[in-house]
């Protein structure tokens, strides 16, 4: 069983996955309350599957971009857990969670998060061999940036605004604006990737393990 966290920004996931089904999973907007409802968030859900923690075999943990502080919340509960129950620990890139969840297509995909300040945090994407994989570093941008950057057909997928949503949508010929239910970050999705790289090997080292952060003069804060 793994237990993938997922805190990068506003919206909180939970997941229990054993490779075979998703057991459950938990998805919500918490108003910067991240650190008190973390906790009791997991053990309803233990509660309600009847799931042990010692049946928890290894960890899955959303790394950013996202908010600075709401990060530092997340990896540090699961490093917690992780080195009080000698679990390994798989961190993945929050926006990999995100376009690993949209349909490949032959399009160029941008998935984006909101990075504050009227910011958004953007990854580019290529469908290769049937999945999405990444083109070069994440960045901070804003939507109108993207929105001019934009020359070709391109599926745009993540946290805006129903205003950020209109002004993409200005450019119809070029802007395929997935539907919000496919921009909302699945913690399942996380854990199927971490539970991946968990049996290919590929954990990670508690103690080294940070999150990634952004910086155009200063972090970036939800």
């Amino acid at each position: 069983m793994l237990l993938a966290v997922d805190t990068s920004t506003a919206q909180i996931g939970l997941a229990l996955f054993d490779g075979t089904q998703v057991i459950a999973e938990s998805s919500w907007i918490s108003r910067q309350h991240h650190t008190v409802e973390l906790a009791p968030a997991l053990a309803n859900m233990l509660k309600h599957t009847e799931v042990k923690m010692d049946e928890i075999q290894a960890l899955g943990v959303a790394i950013g971009p996202g908010s600075f502080t709401a990060l530092r919340v997340g990896l540090a509960f699961v490093k917690g857990l992780a080195l009080s129950r000698r679990l390994p620990i798989v961190g993945i890139q929050t926006l990999d969670v995100l376009a690993a969840a949209q349909p490949v297509s032959k399009m160029p995909l941008a998935a984006v998060l909101q990075a504050g300040r009227g910011r958004i945090a953007l990854a580019w994407y290529k469908a290769l061999k049937n999945e999405w994989k990444s083109e070069g570093a994440a960045q901070v941008t804003t939507v109108d940036a993207l929105a001019d950057s934009i020359d070709k057909p391109t599926l745009v997928a993540g946290e805006l605004t129903a205003e950020e949503r209109q002004r993409l949508a200005r450019k119809k010929v070029n802007v395929v604006l997935a539907s919000p239910a496919l921009c909302v970050r699945r913690p399942s999705i996380l854990a199927e990737l971490a539970w991946a790289r968990w049996q290919n090997g590929k954990a990670d080292e508690p103690a080294s393990l940070a999150p990634i952060y952004l910086h155009v003069g200063e972090p970036i804060q939800a």
